[in-house]
C-alpha cells in the first residue's frame, strides 16, 4: 500500500460532520461553514482538474460542478456507520467522510499514490475505512450492491443505513427495478438516493421515463418516494436525514429526488452544446447552490466578505498543494499488474511478466510513461 503522507493537509478535519445529525435547524455555526467550506473546496477541486485534464496531465475527469449541494447534503446526513454506494457524483461524501484530498488526486494521476494501482477509472474512488464503496460506470451495478448490504445490516442486526446512489439514467437500467423491489420486500434498511440533473449524457429525462417524476416510483415498489430541491443543501440534508432515520427505526426504504441540474458535460469527454440549449444551462447558473447557501449564512450572520474571501483562499491552496504533493510520484511498479488477482501470483502470470521485462529491455520502452499518468 502507498506510505502515508507525512502531514495532513490543514482545515480538512474541520470538514468532518457530527456523528449523530441534528434537524437542518438546529445545525450549529461549526457544521453549517464546514458545509459551506466543502462545498467551496469541492467546486475549486473540479475546476482544477479541468484545467488539468484540458492540459494533458490527467486523461478524464467527472465534475459535480452545479450538484455540490445534492452530495454534500447527503454527506452530513449520514452517521459514520451507515455505508454509501455511490454512483458517479458523490466523491464528495468520501472527502467529508475522511478520504486525503492527496489520495483523490493520486487516482486521477493513476500513480504509485493511488490506492487503486492505476487500475480504476480516473475520479473513480473507493474509500473502505469510511464505508464508500468502489465507484463504478456501469450504470445502475451499485444498487442491488446497496440493497444486499442493507439486507445483511437487518439479519445481523447491526446498525446502519445502505445509501444506493444513482443518477436519473440509472432509472432505465435493469438492476434499478431489481434493486427497488428487493428493497421494498424486505423492508431495507436502505435509501435510494437519485441526483435527478435531468441529462443521462445526452438524453434528458422526458425521452427515457413516462412519469412525471422519480420519486413516485417508489409507489409501484410499496414504498415512500420523496422528491427535494437539489440545489438547497439544507433541503436535501433534511429530506435524506429524514429518510435514513425512518429506515434505522425499521421503517423501510425511501426513494429520494433531488432534483438539480449538470452545468457541464458529462465528463471531459463531452460537449453538452452538441445536444442542449445551453440557454437552459444559464438558468440553472442563476440557481448556484454555493451562492445560495451563501446568502443564507449571511442572513444568519455567518458570512461577510472577508470571511468568504479566507475560504476560498484556503481552498485554493489546499487544492493546489495536494496536486504539488502527489503529480510527480512515480508510477506503479511493474509488477503490480500482476498482484492482487490471486493469494500468490500465479506461475503463468509470472512467466508473462519475465517475457514483458525483457521485451521492454530490449526496446528501452517506458509503458507507464515519465509521469506515471494514464
Amino acid at each position: 500500500m502507498p506510505a502515508p503522507f507525512s502531514r495532513p493537509l490543514p482545515g480538512l478535519e474541520e470538514l468532518r460532520p457530527p456523528a449523530v445529525p441534528p434537524p437542518a435547524q438546529a445545525l450549529g455555526e461549526d457544521t453549517l461553514l464546514a458545509m459551506y467550506r466543502a462545498m467551496v473546496l469541492v467546486r475549486t477541486l473540479d475546476t482544477k482538474m479541468v484545467v488539468l485534464q484540458r492540459q494533458g496531465r490527467i486523461s478524464f475527469y467527472g465534475p459535480i460542478t452545479g450538484q455540490e449541494a445534492a452530495t454534500l447534503g447527503l454527506a452530513y446526513a449520514l452517521r459514520p456507520e451507515d455505508w454509501i454506494f455511490p454512483a458517479l457524483r458523490e466523491a464528495a461524501v468520501a472527502l467529508v467522510r475522511g478520504l486525503d484530498l492527496r489520495r483523490m488526486v493520486a487516482q486521477c494521476f493513476g500513480n504509485v499514490l493511488d490506492e487503486t494501482r492505476g487500475r480504476q477509472m480516473p475520479c473513480h474512488y473507493v474509500h473502505k475505512v469510511g464505508h464508500y464503496y468502489a465507484m463504478s460506470s456501469s450504470i445502475g451495478s451499485q444498487l442491488p450492491h446497496a440493497v444486499g448490504c442493507a439486507y445483511a445490516l437487518q439479519v445481523r442486526g447491526e446498525p446502519g443505513v445502505s445509501v444506493a446512489c444513482l443518477g436519473d439514467g440509472a432509472v432505465s437500467e435493469g438492476d434499478f427495478h431489481a434493486a427497488m423491489n428487493f428493497a421494498g420486500l424486505w423492508r431495507a434498511p436502505c435509501v435510494f438516493f437519485c441526483q435527478n440533473n435531468q441529462w443521462a449524457i445526452s438524453v434528458p429525462y422526458e425521452k427515457q421515463s413516462a412519469t412525471a417524476t422519480i420519486a413516485e416510483k417508489a409507489q409501484a415498489y410499496g414504498f415512500e418516494g420523496r422528491r427535494c430541491d437539489g440545489n438547497d443543501i439544507l433541503a436535501v440534508y433534511e429530506t435524506v436525514r429524514e429518510a435514513l432515520e425512518k429506515a434505522r427505526e425499521g421503517g423501510g426504504p425511501t426513494l429520494v429526488e433531488a432534483l438539480t441540474y449538470r452545468v457541464l458535460g458529462h465528463t471531459t469527454s463531452d460537449d453538452p452544446s452538441r445536444y442542449r440549449d445551453e440557454a437552459e444551462t444559464a438558468r440553472w447558473k442563476e440557481r448556484d447552490p454555493i451562492a445560495r447557501f451563501g446568502v443564507q449564512l449571511r442572513a444568519r450572520g455567518l458570512l461577510d466578505d472577508a470571511r468568504e474571501a479566507e475560504i476560498r483562499r484556503w481552498a485554493r491552496e489546499t487544492v493546489e498543494r495536494a496536486i504539488a504533493e502527489v503529480e510527480h510520484a512515480p508510477p506503479p511498479p511493474l509488477e503490480s499488474l500482476i498482484e492482487d488477482i490471486t493469494a500468490m501470483p500465479q506461475p503463468r502470470l509470472e512467466r508473462q511478466l519475465a517475457e514483458l521485462r525483457r521485451a521492454l529491455e530490449r526496446t528501452g520502452h517506458d509503458p507507464l510513461g515519465a509521469a506515471g499518468h494514464r
